[in-house]
């Protein structure tokens, strides 16, 4: 074999090894979108929660056009409720006509075992929880490559987060802290991500290395498994 092609062999073996080492990078990427909008993926399936929504609904964040853009192929959209500032009727059928893809939510929590089965190694939970603005609100607990991921939406309460063990990363909106403290409730939790914040709301983060406070839009969090 010529030096050439013995070159050429080497390049096109680094070339696998990248490729293959990419596919198999062996984690979670949650991008924060804005508001409880997030973008999961392993690199083989994308979970889109509580978005798209309408931009800068109530006064919460505004998010741009490449957002909607950059949607994936066959991607999975699961809303905790209907609410403008999490889920945008309108946009979601634009998406779906040109994207395709399926939607989960609250109104039809009875189809979730279809959810479980289009995505390798996942699992979610369902909770009933409170919104006084809604009559039906629910938070997931999603078990993904067998990393536990709480998605809590506009729940006001600590009281059922705190009744699960073992959560790897718990994403809830700071009345949620501020409840848990007042009631002395135990969130057992590696990490925290503090999402649903207006625009340039000021919180003091006194657990920086265990909070992490989603205001910074196009943040990455990156779980390990």
């Amino acid at each position: 074999m010529t030096n050439f092609y013995r070159k050429l062999v080497f390049i096109i073996t680094l070339i696998g090894i990248s490729n293959f080492g990419f596919s198999q990078s062996n984690e979670i990427k949650i991008k924060f979108i804005g508001n409880c909008g997030l973008y999961l993926t392993d690199g083989n399936s994308n979970l889109y929660i509580d978005f798209p929504y309408k931009s800068g609904a109530y006064g919460y964040m505004k998010y741009d056009q490449t957002e909607i853009d950059s949607i994936k192929e066959n991607s999975i959209f699961l809303f905790t409720h209907r609410h403008a500032d999490h889920y945008s009727k309108k946009i979601l059928k634009q998406i779906k006509s040109k994207h395709k893809g399926k939607v989960f939510g609250n109104w039809n929590t009875k189809k979730f075992e279809k959810l479980n089965n289009s995505i390798d190694d996942f699992k979610i939970e369902t909770f009933k929880t409170k919104h006084r603005f809604t009559f039906k609100h629910y938070s997931y607990l999603i078990t993904w490559h067998g990393k536990r991921i709480f998605l809590s939406g506009d729940t006001e309460t600590a009281d059922i987060i705190a009744t699960i063990k073992d959560i790897n990363w718990a994403f809830v909106p700071y009345w949620i802290m501020l409840d848990a403290k007042e009631k002395n409730l135990k969130i057992d939790t590696e990490k925290f991500g503090i999402y649903h914040l207006y625009p340039n709301q000021k919180i003091n983060n006194s657990a920086p290395e265990k909070i992490v406070l989603l205001n910074k839009q196009g943040e990455v969090i990156k779980i390990q498994y």
